[in-house]
């Protein structure tokens, strides 16, 4: 279900566990399957699971709880905006209500056109750069005002 590739990067997270201790490399493995597919659908993540030689619904347990991991296919972009206490004090919630206002879409919700999806997030640790968002589970961006949050829809409407 995974390429060469993929299953290669993950015997190499393996290597850091000793043998009996498998289910350790779960959260690697969901992140490389997820960077390979794009998400995490049902398929996958059994086939995570028998290749950690773990049970399916633990491999789901962890999938599900953290919110990095996508578990129904996300827009191109993935845009992730931090609502914990510190950043909803220095202008998260309005960021947040500007970006759901301008994408006409709430948290985990995807535009018609396939581009956009929304999630929230919780602390990014970079508050002296609130509000921060992530950009598809790897870019952060740091103060993120109108201004800036135009400008990041319009650059990626125009890439795509």
């Amino acid at each position: 279900m995974l390429n060469k590739e993929s299953i290669k990067k993950i015997e190499k997270e393996l290597k850091k566990y000793p043998r009996d201790r498998r289910a350790s490399a779960v959260m690697a493995a969901l992140v490389i399957a997820q960077d390979e597919k794009g998400w995490l659908d049902k398929g996958v993540i059994k086939f995570v699971a028998d290749y950690l030689e773990m049970p399916p619904v633990a491999v789901w347990e962890v999938a599900s709880f953290y919110n990095m991991y996508n578990l129904a296919k996300p827009g191109k972009y993935k845009i992730t905006i931090c609502t914990n206490l510190p950043c909803l004090l220095s202008g998260g919630g309005n960021a947040a209500k500007y970006l759901k206002e301008s994408l006409a879409i709430d948290f985990n919700e995807t535009t018609g056109d396939g581009l956009f999806t929304l999630k929230e997030g919780e602390c990014m640790g970079a508050c002296g750069d609130a509000p921060v968002c992530l950009l598809n589970d790897k870019s952060m961006l740091s103060f993120m005002g109108p201004e800036k949050i135009d400008k990041l829809l319009t650059d990626l409407r125009e890439n795509s």
